[in-house]
């Protein structure tokens, strides 16, 4: 949870009630830090004042519903009137609490607010069995390979085991994530994912275990790390396979002992998490190159999930294709209804080397740029629609592996028209080894 209000005493206090409940909380004491914050982890619930010295709540209030419609918001105010609160409701807070408020009713709003959280997770979904019986909206397939992933989601969800989810770039790792999260007995806490390749490693250990104040230089004030904030709740290392060795050994302790210090202090701190990671490298070839620990691969690995590439499950994407274009037909008010046979033919044929973000991509896409209600062949980028003629270069000449690789990167490249971050994703790999690959081969990114 994140408290922002300018009294340090009000911030204080809200997060000590948090504490007790077995809630952390992150503070702020304006609109940019409490931004910053965001921009950083997304947090299940907001507490705003309304008053700011840097910004009117009432207009950072539109900010969340808009860039973060999933945090539910309640509003804080010393200056009631009944035109401020239907106003605040209207724009999509969840309560409002009048200061100064007692104890008890902050813990009622605040498991009013958990409780939405959980109806709103667990709702049923549009297609429960496409779903798998989850009862989650966001993770779909039929084929018999996600029946089975439904499955082990299912039987992973009650127990407190780590999980270690693989597969490639773009197959879900992090959805499946949240759904064991929210059918477990954590759902009402925090779930905090973490880009272990987006983190520079200086600040790494900081982020996650927190620091005091003097610890090191710019530590200006003691910082609640992100393991603080997912305690009681389940915690997600997104590509574990890019933490340092350094940082792995840490985490095992962490895993082992269940508490951790710090960055500067002696004191230990309990910790009450469970923990599932990714990777979309095989970890196994990275035990023996040395780059990644084999104790902390045994104690991740209790529960393996693997994911299927998208091309190993067609069978589900006019299932897929269905669902975004409903999703962003809906929200782009644009009337695109449904899918030529041909144009699903040739969808179904492409080999998506983004899995299933590289299709939502396309789809939204599709939506937004092209006219008519039904996606036609011509709607689809010709990559997709006439790939032969595409990969026509790569077959007709025998190319050594890699000069293969120069002309594929290019061909993503210019697909893309130069996103490097779009890029890597589809390719697997971070932006800084996109970056080597784009110096090495001399790559144009400007289209």
């Amino acid at each position: 949870m994140l408290v922002v209000d300018d009294e340090a005493a009000v911030r204080t206090g809200i997060a000590q009630v948090l504490s007790q409940q077995g809630l952390a909380a992150a503070t702020a004491a304006d609109a940019a830090q409490a931004l910053a914050h965001l921009g950083r982890q997304p947090f299940a619930v907001v507490l705003l004042d309304i008053k700011l010295p840097d910004m009117d709540g009432v207009q950072l209030l539109k900010h969340l519903r808009q860039d973060f419609p999933d945090t539910e918001v309640i509003m804080i105010t010393g200056y009631p009137t009944i035109a401020g609160a239907v106003e605040c409701i209207k724009l999509g807070a969840l309560d409002y609490l009048v200061k100064p408020f007692r104890i008890e009713e902050l813990e009622a709003v605040v498991q009013k607010a958990r409780d939405h959280l959980i109806r709103k997770s667990r709702r049923a979904a549009p297609e429960p069995e496409a779903a798998g019986g989850l009862g989650l909206d966001f993770i779909l397939g039929q084929s018999p390979a996600m029946k089975r992933i439904f499955d082990k989601i299912k039987r992973a969800a009650p127990s407190d085991s780590t999980v270690l989810l693989t597969g490639e770039s773009g197959t879900g790792k992090e959805l499946v994530a949240r759904a064991i999260h929210l059918l477990s007995p954590r759902a009402a806490q925090e779930f905090v994912p973490v880009d272990c390749s987006a983190l520079v490693e200086s600040l790494l250990e900081s982020e996650l275990f927190g620091h005091v104040k003097g610890s090191f230089t710019g530590a200006l004030q003691t910082k609640h790390g992100l393991f603080e904030l997912a305690n009681h709740g389940t915690f997600f290392f997104d590509e574990i396979s890019n933490l340092s060795l350094n940082i792995q050994a840490k985490l095992l302790r962490v895993i082992q002992e269940r508490e951790f210090m710090q960055v500067g202090s002696q004191k230990r701190i309990k910790l009450d998490i469970r923990i599932i990671a990714s990777s979309n490298r095989d970890l196994n070839e990275a035990i023996k190159a040395g780059t990644f620990r084999e104790d902390l691969y045994y104690r991740l690995s209790v529960i393996p999930i693997h994911l299927p590439p998208l091309r190993e499950r067609t069978g589900d994407i006019a299932l897929l294709v269905d669902h975004f274009l409903r999703k962003y037909s809906q929200k782009g008010q644009r009337e695109v209804t449904g899918v030529s046979s041909q144009a699903l033919k040739s969808l179904s044929d492409y080999g998506w080397p983004g899995n299933v973000r590289e299709l939502e991509h396309t789809v939204e896409r599709i939506v937004i740029l092209e006219d008519g209600a039904i996606i036609q062949p011509e709607h689809l980028p010709s990559f997709i629609s006439h790939r032969q003629g595409e990969f026509q270069a790569f077959s007709d000449e025998n190319y050594s592996l890699e000069e293969l690789e120069k002309r594929y990167i290019q061909f993503i490249l210019r697909r893309t028209k130069g996103r490097r971050q779009e890029a890597a994703r589809i390719l697997g790999i971070n932006r800084k080894t996109l970056g080597h690959k784009i110096d090495k081969y001399r790559l144009r990114t400007n289209w």
